[in-house]
């Protein structure tokens, strides 16, 4: 089977408050073409499809026209929910939408429903699982593990560890693959030495609720969804296919769609299709209001972060130049003095006294003895 993994829409995002929908629209449109062209026929997509939990109208009606024309005549296209989705809401087209042969697992991991006459189709559904099966009669078996947001934890009280939970429901998502077919394991989850980017909210991604690699499940391939970067993750098969834009300015242009054959001898031909539509990010320096123009005018089709290097402050006449620039989306000044500080060596100073000229230096006062004594212990136990 063909199979294509992607994740991260996050369609109606914005950035610094510029409408973003039209990128989203051509990057979707693009996504309907590879799958045309590499001839998929299952395309995985792991969550946060839209950015808030309240989308806006554009934002829904983009995304449901256009995951329309991604599964086509006879795809089937699956779908998890992620932390900036709302699984309820998200799940609530499914009546329709398994018609058009898009299939969406929300928390309540409900079964999908098997009757569908298109060549790619479940052919037997779980909780949170299911098998599909081409025209050709190839199997795959995908489990999954939608963002589990608070509610759910609440909802299915524990003595378990944040860990044993998630290790739990990731096991419950593969055990019913009682044929032993090529398998995949599709969550969005934050994995434990994943590299994360400026544009993901930190409160979903603290250690707590990351999840060690080792208690991912084996099996073929391990699609993940909630880092904006791609990135292989540990050994085998195990991939963050990163958003399909760039969210933030610290991420590479390097964008793809993942895509594989998968059959009983596990994964075979795996490529990343370079995505070409969206505006590239990027930072640039410049020393003054003129050569920041001129960089300006030189990447007008990009969307930039300019820091300006300066010994005095902006004029204002000088920022509304820079702000005509219609691809200048974030403007910061660095103002350096002229006069240099006098080198002061700290050479054979001790902790303490290195902890309280640190202290000094930020707070303008000694530290209280209490918390310089705190510091030591802990400096001394690391």
């Amino acid at each position: 089977m063909r199979i294509l993994h992607t994740s991260d829409l996050h369609i109606g995002k914005r950035l610094m408050g510029r409408e973003r929908l039209d990128e989203q629209a051509q990057v979707l449109g693009e996504l309907a073409l590879v799958c045309e062209r590499e001839k998929v026929e299952l395309v995985l997509i792991a969550g946060d499809v839209f950015d808030t939990y309240t989308p806006s109208a554009e934002a829904e009606e983009l995304f449901f026209s256009a995951i329309k024309r991604i599964a086509g005549n006879d795809r089937a296209v699956l779908i998890i929910s992620g932390n900036h989705d709302d699984g309820v809401r998200l799940q609530a087209v499914s009546p329709f939408s398994h018609e058009q042969g898009v299939y969406i697992i929300g928390n309540n991991r409900a079964p999908l429903p098997i009757n569908s006459q298109r060549a790619c189709r479940p052919v037997m559904s779980g909780k949170g699982y299911a098998t599909f099966e081409n025209a050709s009669g190839d199997r795959v078996y995908v489990g999954t593990l939608p963002y589990p947001n608070e509610a759910r934890f609440k909802e299915e009280k524990s003595e378990l560890s944040h860990v044993e939970r998630m290790t739990a429901w990731m096991q419950e998502s593969m055990q019913g693959n009682k044929e032993s077919d090529p398998a995949v394991f599709m969550a969005h989850i934050f994995v434990a030495g994943g590299k994360v980017s400026d544009g993901e909210r930190e409160i979903d991604l603290g250690g707590a609720r990351a999840v060690p690699i080792d208690c991912l499940p084996k099996c073929d391939y391990i699609a993940l969804g909630h880092l904006h970067k791609k990135q292989h993750m540990g050994k085998g098969h195990c991939y963050y296919s990163g958003s399909p834009l760039q969210y933030a300015f610290d991420e590479s242009a390097d964008k793809s769609f993942k895509v594989f054959n998968l059959d009983k001898t596990g994964v075979h031909d795996l490529i990343d299709i370079p995505i070409e539509s969206g505006k590239k990010l990027v930072r640039l320096q410049a020393e003054s209001v003129e050569s920041a123009n001129a960089l300006l005018k030189t990447y007008e089709n990009a969307l930039v972060e300019m820091t300006l290097l300066l010994n005095a402050p902006l004029l204002s006449a000088d920022a509304q130049t820079l702000s005509e620039n219609s691809n200048l989306v974030s403007l910061l000044t660095h103002i350096t003095s002229v006069s240099e500080e006098p080198y002061e060596t700290r050479k054979g100073m001790t902790d303490a006294e290195l902890f309280t000229a640190f202290y000094q230096a930020n707070y303008s006062q000694p530290p209280q003895q209490e918390l310089q004594q705190l510091f030591l212990t802990t400096l001394n136990e690391l």
